[in-house]
């Protein structure tokens, strides 16, 4: 039975808290793992060792999803896993992991709630769309953690299977639809927000970018960014605000 589950998420929200260019976050992973691994120090002293030393190798990831890695590392070690292949799959986790993790957070999820704030702002909810964004973030942020930490320990070898079957991929992709959708909804309204412009021009303008967001987001996928989306539908808001003017 693996202990030490609570101890390991919580150390997991300060994965990033020892980077370093020598190991990026493999110190960060080589502390979360020390909890799951007391139990192997009686089992197996040597093996608990190494297991401790191979922990803290090079490893980088996104730090949302570093817990897939830990526990499938962990869950290896248990298994008793030759400690090369753990190597291998230690640094065939690394892209992967860091590609789904930027672009279900970094592009889909972090720019479409911020968004979602700003609408709430301009359309007079205040400060509680701004707490709800907040709440609702760090809300996925801790389920996403433990999800991946129980899958890692879960699957162990397997967890790129596991990986591959999973919600990641298609959250990935809905969260960057949803991400052209809000930033192409905020700026016509923030713009009329702080330009007081005609109600008219405000609506078209929404419409037309909200759109165009989601569009681009369905053709290019994550080949376009929130921000590149966002400099886009500036120009074009500019635009159609000067034709209707």
């Amino acid at each position: 039975m693996i202990t030490g589950r609570g101890r390991a998420f919580l150390r997991l929200l300060a994965v990033q808290g020892a980077w370093s260019y020598e190991r990026m976050t493999g110190v960060g992973i080589g502390y979360a793992a020390e909890p799951l691994l007391e139990d192997l120090k009686s089992a197996d002293p040597g093996r608990h060792a190494e297991a401790a030393v191979r922990s803290a190798e090079y490893f980088n990831s996104h730090p949302y999803l570093a817990g897939l890695a830990l526990g499938a590392l962990v869950r290896a070690e248990y298994d008793f896993v030759p400690g090369p292949q753990i190597l291998r799959l230690r640094a065939a986790l690394c892209s992967p992991l860091g590609a789904l993790g930027d672009q279900l957070f970094w592009v889909g999820l972090l720019p479409a709630m911020i968004a979602a704030a700003i609408v709430g702002v301009v359309t007079g909810l205040g400060l509680w769309s701004l707490l709800a964004v907040l709440v609702g973030y760090n809300v996925v942020r801790l389920w996403t953690g433990a999800w991946a930490l129980n899958t890692g320990l879960a699957t162990g070898a397997g967890v790129g299977a596991a990986i591959g079957t999973s919600w990641l991929r298609r959250a990935a992709v809905g969260a960057g639809l949803a991400a052209g959708a809000m930033v192409g909804l905020a700026l016509p309204l923030a713009a009329d927000w702080l330009l007081d412009a005609d109600a008219p021009a405000d609506v078209v303008l929404a419409i037309v970018t909200l759109l165009a967001g989601l569009g681009l987001a369905w053709r290019l996928g994550p080949r376009i960014t929130a921000v590149r989306f966002g400099l886009l539908a500036i120009g074009l808001a500019a635009t159609l605000a000067w034709g209707i003017g």
